[in-house]
């Protein structure tokens, strides 16, 4: 059997956020175009929550093979071994132990080829931490599962994408007072060598187009306003000409992301986290999806937050789940 043919992995996220009833909201949206998909996470859990949100819905254990009989009738959900006990909106580092199992056996169960794509709800770093998780974030954290299993170095890049627009920041978790001296040559070019390769294998784009923006205003207004794109931005666009990569830049980013100036390219690289995400998150709230590239395995997200301030409340919005489950199924094979 095809990856692509396999049940998708998702993960439980934090159990106080909306992931787990995403996943619930998720399957009751479902239609024949959804993508067959089991949660990682304890039964009895979901469960509960289903009661508490009022939600017709009939969740049965069962084995990732089993998935796929239980699907049109009821959420199957492989189980974890410890039981979640949290309550919506109430985040407890108690719960890391869950949350961690619930990423792993995704990705072991990729590994094992007993399902085609990781799909992770969200999780809340602080929680983690306080639990003495180590990683700034999900993306870091898949990195080391890949080195761990596949046994060959990872870099994961993160990928926010929706049919409009696909953007990925160059450097993420950090300060920005770190941004620039975090931002090197080196950096630029190892990251979009793996987007041009992943869009080429799991995009199914022959030469992806990718474009940089600067790091200052005005793309540094040729010096005037910081040098980082004479110094640093500009060599490693060109050392990507050079290895036959379409690259282009850098650009002004409050010029970059308007209609007109998306048809020009397929992936827009930034070099911090918000310069790239605000313009995905003000055109595709609900619907953009985090894709990590890089890694041996496919892997989606909603490109949302934990919420924990509605979490329970009967409101989240699965739309970006479901757009996530879709993708991840599109990609899974590749």
């Amino acid at each position: 059997m095809s990856a692509r043919d396999l049940p998708l992995a998702l993960t439980q996220g934090d159990p106080a956020g909306i992931g787990p009833e995403l996943a619930l909201l998720a399957w009751r949206a479902r239609n024949a175009a959804t993508p067959v998909f089991f949660v990682l996470a304890d039964p009895d859990h979901l469960t509960r929550l289903a009661a508490d949100l009022g939600l017709n819905i009939t969740v049965k254990a069962c084995a990732p093979d089993q998935a796929a009989a239980h699907f049109a009738d009821s959420l199957p959900v492989v189980p974890l071994s410890r039981k979640v006990d949290a309550r919506p909106g109430r985040p407890d580092p108690g719960s890391a132990g869950a949350i961690l199992e619930s990423i792993d056996l995704a990705v072991d169960l990729v590994r094992q080829g007993q399902a085609g794509a990781v799909v992770t709800n969200p999780i809340a770093k602080d929680v983690l931490y306080a639990a003495g998780f180590s990683h700034p974030g999900h993306t870091e954290y898949l990195g080391e599962l890949a080195q761990r299993h596949w046994g060959a170095p990872a870099q994961p890049v993160m990928l926010l994408w929706c049919p409009a627009l696909a953007v990925v920041p160059v450097t993420v978790h950090i300060a920005l007072e770190a941004v620039p001296r975090t931002l090197t040559k080196a950096l630029i070019v190892e990251t979009a060598t793996i987007v041009a390769s992943d869009m080429r294998r799991r995009f199914g784009l022959p030469q992806p187009r990718l474009a940089f923006t600067g790091l200052n205003p005005h793309a540094g207004e040729n010096g005037a306003m910081g040098r980082q794109e004479i110094e640093v931005i500009g060599p490693a666009i060109a050392a990507l000409q050079s290895s036959g990569i379409a690259a282009k830049g850098p650009f002004p980013a409050d010029t970059l992301f308007h209609a007109a100036a998306r048809r020009g390219y397929d992936v827009a690289l930034a070099m911090y986290h918000d310069q790239a995400l605000l313009p995905i998150k003000t055109i595709a709230f609900d619907t953009a999806v985090n894709v990590t590239l890089g890694l041996p395995f496919v892997r989606t997200s909603p490109d949302h937050g934990t919420a924990f301030d509605i979490a329970g409340q009967g409101i989240a919005n699965p739309a970006s789940l479901v757009a996530a489950l879709a993708l991840g199924r599109r990609l899974a094979g590749t």
